[in-house]
């Protein structure tokens, strides 16, 4: 199984089965992968005759140095798992250092507002680090097809907006949400929550589905405020927002009109941990 750690020995990899036109798929990830993200790479496997994972921790995505530090790094684990679907997978998990030739810093985007709604409100500058470490990424892997899960709803429209935006040729394709059994969204972070919380943490999902009963015939304002109810019952959670939006555009929900697609996005910390989630309404 290839690993790589240098761009250009990736490249020249690579320029072979560009030349021959072979259909490249791109799995984006910062490691400490679970089922959600080997679901990304098996369709992957599916559609594309060569399949990239690369493994990087972005440092310019996080607007929390101490979320940063503390995220999890399992390199030798995340292999592992690559290496049970396919050996065939490529790797790519560079330093920081190869990444930013030694400047750590975003370029700025304008994403025609999408940027400026939830995580962006919630985490400055977030996802001008997401735009800085996808473009780059995808100039060097030039993809075919890129893939990424819809936990991350709002990163997903980003990326779509910055392919539109700069026409980069490669086509994003959005897939489901893995959950564990008790409903709680698959996430790299859930692995720094004890038993008893990732248990509790079924919550989030229950809370989300019984949002969406009440949104058919409640209005949006409503349906927050049983949502902040809820959560105002369980000390151990700490509701950071819950908002629904136009999947579209991202912006609130003020008056429901039936041209347009709606979702509920909530962001909840648990044990100090984030844990996001969203639900089509």
């Amino acid at each position: 199984m290839l690993v790589f750690t240098e761009k250009v020995n990736l490249q020249k990899h690579l320029e072979s089965f560009h030349k021959t036109n072979k259909s490249v798929g791109f799995v984006p990830t910062m490691g400490a992968l679970h089922e959600g993200h080997l679901s990304l790479l098996e369709q992957s496997l599916i559609d594309n005759e060569i399949t990239v994972i690369s493994i990087f921790v972005n440092p310019t995505q996080f607007n929390n140095s101490e979320d940063l530090k503390k995220y999890p790094r399992t390199l030798d684990n995340d292999v592992k798992k690559i290496e049970s679907l396919s050996k065939e997978i490529i790797v790519f998990s560079p330093s920081v250092d190869e990444i930013y030739q030694g400047k750590t810093i975003s370029l700025s985007f304008n994403f025609d507002g999408l940027e400026n709604q939830m995580e962006g409100k919630h985490r400055p500058g977030h996802f001008d680090g997401v735009g800085t470490i996808v473009k780059m990424l995808f100039e060097i892997v030039k993809p075919n097809k890129a893939y990424f899960g819809q936990k991350d709803f709002q990163q997903l429209q980003i990326v779509k907006k910055l392919v539109s935006k700069y026409k980069i040729p490669v086509e994003i394709i959005g897939c489901p949400i893995h959950r564990e059994s008790n409903g709680l969204a698959m996430s790299s972070r859930n692995q720094r929550l004890s038993e008893k919380a990732k248990n509790d943490a079924s919550l989030i999902y229950k809370t989300l589905k019984k949002s969406k009963e009440i949104f058919k015939t409640k209005s949006a304002n409503e349906t927050i405020k049983f949502v902040e109810r809820e959560f105002s019952k369980h000390p151990d959670f700490e509701l950071e927002y819950f908002e629904i939006a136009d999947e579209k555009t991202l912006l609130t929900c003020k008056r429901k009109s039936k041209s347009k697609k709606y979702r509920a996005f909530i962001a909840v910390f648990v044990e100090g941990i984030r844990l996001i989630d969203n639900l089509s309404l």
